[in-house]
């Protein structure tokens, strides 16, 4: 008879995530929730993202990539001159792949430290080949739904429908791209700790999901769990970023008790070719239908003036969405997450990748009018869909509806059970 697996406390878990501040943002919540349950947790990423751990309980380890100054490169802003998802997905495989290369020891080294491994989907083939080499457990934990599909297209390509054949084609040949970026890490990390080369014909992001459990840190709400997943894909509920301290600034402040409440406008970590245009066919935008704005200059670099805007940096979403009218985002999975908990209409614009699939997310929920995509904006345009945001009650009503619900789910149970009985089993 099997002896069950023990159930541990004090785990040391590092939690691997690489990319923009959305792609880090959530994992400081979670790693927060599992070191309330008494394990000793250590987000391992960016070093420009260390201050949002301060005050979480988390330890950091800094990987040796800036990614802001990466997209600020030659080869960052050839993101722009690709009007396609595809386009823009063989760009950025080549930049994650050299950024890669510059991160391997200091995952290496950080593995080796831990007990268990909680890998993003930005690092999962070369964090389970370390957790294969090492005698550590590992498990997916992923922002966007990666594994393939019937039910919708590849979001990384923006999602929508393709017919079920075409879905879960697509799927799979994304994720054959994205193994690009693994092609060269993942054997280099195999020979350095003395594993066997795996076979050539195996793809490693098939090799890396095997049998391995993935948390989902989205809402079945949104997202439904795909009738055609295998087991071990598990959708959990939001991972809510760690916001230490929740208020406001004084300025921000008075802008909002000085009037009705405005809109939100940012792109978050979406850099654009031109920020002064896009800020000036923004600030039209809102004064057209009548709005007052906050901007977030974000990584885009956005601003406004005058007495009914105001430019801000970063402040917590938590805080500042349920005072707005609409958020008018990029529709990353972070920002697009944080509207919907403060149960507010949402405006997406997006620009690549993922934030389409989200978007349209937004619209079938009723919680968005429509989708203003960045590279076809205009002040009439986004003004429109300002209008129907803010004076057609149903948008509202949905998007307060929805906030209540997911409000109430617990994203980090799931989670924290599935590292403990990770640990256990060893």
């Amino acid at each position: 008879m099997a002896r069950p697996a023990r159930i541990l406390a004090d785990v040391r878990v590092a939690i691997m995530t690489a990319g923009s501040r959305g792609d880090v943002a959530p994992f400081t919540g979670l790693g927060h929730g599992l070191a309330r349950a008494g394990h000793e947790v250590t987000l391992v990423t960016h070093g420009c993202f260390e201050p949002l751990v301060a005050g979480s309980g988390l330890g950091f380890r800094a990987l040796p990539v800036d990614p802001r100054a990466e997209l600020d490169s030659s080869r960052g802003r050839g993101l722009h001159r690709s009007a396609t998802s595809a386009g823009k997905m063989v760009r950025a495989v080549g930049l994650a792949r050299a950024a890669l290369a510059r991160m391997t020891d200091e995952l290496v080294a950080a593995a080796e430290k831990n007990d268990v491994l909680l890998l993003s989907g930005s690092l999962g083939p070369v964090g389970h080949a370390i957790a294969e080499a090492l005698g550590k457990p590992s498990m997916g934990a992923h922002l966007q739904p990666l594994s393939p599909t019937r039910e919708f297209a590849p979001p990384l390509l923006g999602g929508g429908h393709w017919g079920a054949a075409a879905n879960r084609l697509a799927g799979h040949g994304v994720n054959l791209a994205v193994d690009r970026v693994f092609s060269a890490a993942v054997p280099a990390v195999r020979s350095r700790l003395g594993l066997p080369a795996a076979r050539p014909a195996t793809p490693w992001y098939i090799r890396a999901g095997l049998r391995r459990p993935v948390h989902h840190g989205f809402s079945e709400l949104v997202v439904p769990r795909p009738g055609d997943w295998r087991p071990g894909l598990r959708v959990c509920g939001y991972w809510w970023p760690y916001d230490r301290d929740d208020s406001l600034p004084a300025e921000l402040l008075r802008f909002l008790d000085a009037g009705p409440p405005p809109v939100f406008v940012g792109l978050g970590s979406a850099t654009v070719p031109d920020p002064r245009r896009l800020s000036g066919t923004i600030v039209r935008a809102l004064r057209r239908a009548g709005l007052r704005g906050v901007v977030q200059r974000g990584w885009g670099g956005l601003a406004a003036a005058g007495d009914d805007m105001l430019t801000i940096g970063e402040v917590p979403h938590s805080a500042l969405f349920p005072r707005m009218a609409a958020v008018v985002h990029h529709a990353g999975a972070g920002t697009t997450a944080a509207g919907l908990r403060a149960g507010v209409p949402a405006v997406p614009l997006p620009v690549q990748f993922d934030e389409g699939f989200w978007a349209e997310r937004l619209i079938r929920l009723g919680v968005a009018p429509c989708a203003v995509p960045v590279r076809r904006l205009t002040a009439e345009s986004l003004a429109a869909a300002l209008v129907r945001a803010t004076r057609h009650p149903v948008h509202r009503e949905r998007a307060e509806a929805l906030g209540v619900r997911i409000r109430a789910e617990d994203g980090v149970a799931p989670v924290r059970a599935a590292v403990e009985g990770l640990a256990g089993a060893v």
